[in-house]
């Protein structure tokens, strides 16, 4: 017999992405105090460094991902711009943003056992309907983005992840309210498992991407403006690498979320084969789904071998994201079809 939904322990869940989404709100603004902070301080030590040296040319250059400057005294400046490697220690101090990192990791906790708890209280895996997958979804976006910053220093992009976790979690709780229940039978399948945690995982990673595709605009535009001899107006974007060293890591994530996609397809079709007795049917979010394969498949084709590069590549990374954001919310409540039973 069925254990039945714990509604206690969902109110808990309920209660914990409440304090996550505090937490989330709070680190977002310490990361955009960060690059407020940063910004006025690079400009100071730049003006600094301009009185100081003895020829003009060898003040901070403003392009690219460093800045490298020296006293008459002898003293070396340390860079006051982020380093194209993305590696820690090649730029400014940077306090505000150590406490936006330590409260990221801190929100992601108590979003985590905000995602646990809802799986336990309803006796399944937590991304049953869009509530979940979006609440689930956020999560792995806040947890990818710590690890990776482990290994490179990616302070610079967020504000714009953990502000995409924010309206991630508002959509789920505004637009998507769902109480603990137990899977419907369409659901009740193994390949729930399978086929939407891949899913999930590989739309996190798009949208880290996604927020590096509009950074790397920004910084193409900016970089664009400075050959011009026009006046630097973005200054915070003095703590982000050139938009070539984004448009590389972001193409090389960009890889790694399509196999998952392509996964998620495959995935897919085995579990409609086992629940409808089809591989494929033209449902409308199978379409979709395998619309956003195409356009990534596109994306990473024409890159390749087109030489689609600049940001030619970054509007087709945005593109594919925002079919994900059309398939998840537009195709969910407005098309019906054979995955209308997403829980709203």
């Amino acid at each position: 017999m069925p254990q039945p939904v714990n509604a206690g322990l969902g109110e808990i869940s309920e209660l914990f992405m409440l304090l996550a989404s505090i937490a989330y709100v709070v680190a977002l603004i310490f990361f955009v105090l960060d690059l407020v902070k940063s910004s006025s301080t690079i400009t100071a030590l730049e003006s600094r460094l301009a009185g100081e040296n003895a020829a003009p040319e060898r003040a901070l250059a403003g392009i690219g991902a460093r800045a490298a400057g020296s006293t008459t005294s002898g003293a070396t400046s340390s860079p006051a711009t982020a380093d194209d490697s993305m590696d820690y220690g090649s730029g400014p101090r940077r306090g505000t943003a150590r406490v936006a990192v330590s409260l990221t990791i801190l929100a992601a906790v108590i979003h985590g056992a905000a995602v646990v708890t809802r799986g336990v209280a309803a006796h399944r895996v937590p991304w049953g309907n869009m509530y979940e997958f979006c609440t689930t979804g956020a999560f792995l976006v806040a947890a990818i983005f710590l690890i990776t910053l482990t290994r490179k220093d990616l302070r610079f992009v967020g504000s714009f992840v953990v502000g995409l976790v924010v309206i991630m979690l508002c959509a789920a709780t505004v637009g998507f309210p769902t109480p603990v229940a137990r899977l419907i039978p369409a659901l009740q399948s193994y390949w729930l498992i399978v086929h939407v945690s891949i899913a999930v995982a590989s739309s996190a990673l798009f949208t880290i991407t996604f927020a590096m595709s509009v950074l790397q605009l920004l910084q193409t535009s900016r970089e664009a403006k400075l050959l011009a001899g026009k006046t630097d107006t973005a200054k915070f974007l003095r703590l982000v690498p050139s938009a070539l060293s984004l448009e590389n890591l972001s193409y090389r994530l960009n890889a790694i979320a399509f196999v998952g996609w392509t996964f998620t397809l495959m995935a897919g079709a085995i579990w409609a084969e086992q629940a409808w007795g089809r591989y494929w049917g033209w449902d409308t979010k199978e379409v979709w789904t395998f619309v956003i394969w195409t356009v990534y498949a596109g994306y990473l084709h024409a890159r390749a071998t087109r030489g689609w590069t600049g940001t030619r590549a970054a509007w087709l990374s945005i593109v594919g994201y925002l079919c994900i954001v059309f398939n998840f919310t537009i195709v969910n409540i407005y098309f019906s079809g054979l995955h209308s039973y997403s829980g709203v």
